[in-house]
């Protein structure tokens, strides 16, 4: 007997024919051994897929952070970014950093999830909700900040106009 993948990602299994009856115990336990190995291998397969995805996933963390190590020591070194400049790079900022707050979302429900194999799939839709539930509040909070932002320029405007007001009426 051997069990390999085929280039469609199904899988072939050749069996040696068993000298009793099909319908017997015996073939039924080889039949049931087979599939058991088929199950197997398929999860076998998709996590050293899943391995490989957190390799490149570290790598790319690994990057990012030194390119944040980088940008870090660049704007220590500059005394005044322009606003303009500014907003546009929280922007970026917030987006990335959403995203990986998404993904490590994900991917710490599929760790802390006790059991998880190919039969527990029915687990999946509570996973997306807490998911979406996540990227909800990582954009609701970063509206909040914005609110927050524009609330502080709003006041530093209003504190100019007033010492601008009383310089005026000294005249």
């Amino acid at each position: 007997m051997a069990c390999h993948p085929s280039g469609s990602g199904s899988y072939t299994v050749v069996i040696i024919p068993l000298k009793t009856s099909l319908y017997s115990l015996d073939a039924l336990r080889f039949y049931l051994w087979i599939k058991r190995l088929k199950d197997l291998e398929k999860e076998k397969d998709a996590l050293c897929s899943g391995l490989e995805i957190l390799e490149k996933s570290r790598l790319w963390y690994l990057q990012r952070l030194e390119e944040n190590r980088v940008k870090q020591s660049i704007v220590e070194a500059k005394s005044r970014i322009t606003s303009s400049q500014e907003g546009a790079a929280e922007a970026r900022s917030c987006l990335l950093r959403s995203r990986i707050q998404r993904v490590n979302g994900s991917l710490g429900s599929m760790m802390s999830e006790p059991n998880v194999t190919s039969s527990s799939i029915s687990s999946l839709p509570e996973g997306v909700a807490d998911s979406d539930l996540r990227w909800h509040n990582t954009v609701l909070t970063q509206e909040v900040c914005d609110k927050n932002r524009q609330i502080s320029m709003l006041e530093l405007e209003k504190d100019a106009l007033l010492e601008q007001l009383d310089e005026l009426q000294a005249h």
